[in-house]
């Protein structure tokens, strides 16, 4: 049987286990992976020290390398699994710091205008898996993970992420996009076979379904 080329999709707030479960499917699965450029990024410390000054140049940086890795997942083969999509960067993290008056009117729309023409370019997820945690839980893991720029961020700051991150999950559905949200609060892939496998056999599941793109 003929299996579908896939292109799966991690969401879910800073520190709520993506890269963790993105390693874990593509060993299992044997498929690609792409992660999400952080260690690299040359604005990060300077953001958590000023939101307000840092926010476009963060969000540029973000929107463009994650735009080279959307382009080699349209082009790529077979399947593959990516940690944080490109419609995070504008639904949630650009949408929050203009919200909050961290990001200028300007600013924002000159962002919204960037995204607009880059997705239109770009292959949708055929999956998005949406790991839902609170903010206790998520600061657990950023604490635990010792990165030092991640240490001061404001738990009022995850909160509100996480309400940009349901509300987009809602608009996602009404939009046909295939979701999956996976509550890190009950559950843990990571340590739990039983969790894992939910979203392991749901995968292979979509895997072996007879289908047509854009039917």
């Amino acid at each position: 049987m003929k299996k579908n080329k896939l292109y799966i999709a991690v969401a879910g707030n800073i520190g709520v286990g993506k890269t963790t479960l993105t390693r874990m499917l593509g060993e299992r699965l044997g498929w690609k992976t792409f992660y999400e450029r952080v260690l690299d990024n040359p604005y990060l410390s300077d953001f958590y020290g000023d939101m307000k000054r840092w926010s476009f140049h963060l969000q540029v940086f973000f929107l463009s390398n994650r735009f080279i890795d959307q382009k080699q997942i349209t082009d790529w083969p077979d399947s593959c699994i990516q940690d944080r999509s490109i419609y995070e960067d504008v639904e949630i993290f650009a949408y929050t710091l203009h919200k909050n008056g961290n990001m200028t009117d300007v600013d924002y729309q000159n962002y919204q205008d960037l995204f607009a023409v880059m997705v239109s370019y770009l292959r949708k997820p055929d999956l998005i898996i949406y790991l839902r945690s609170t903010v206790d839980n998520l600061l657990k893991h950023i604490q635990k993970r010792g990165r030092e720029y991640e240490k001061t961020i404001d738990p009022d700051y995850l909160a509100e992420l996480n309400e940009a991150y349901e509300a987009w999950i809602e608009r996602a559905k009404k939009d046909n996009f295939k979701v999956i949200v996976f509550d890190m609060n009950q559950r843990d892939f990571e340590h739990n076979e039983e969790d894992f496998n939910i979203l392991y056999h749901s995968i292979k599941e979509l895997e072996s379904q007879t289908w047509i793109k854009g039917v």
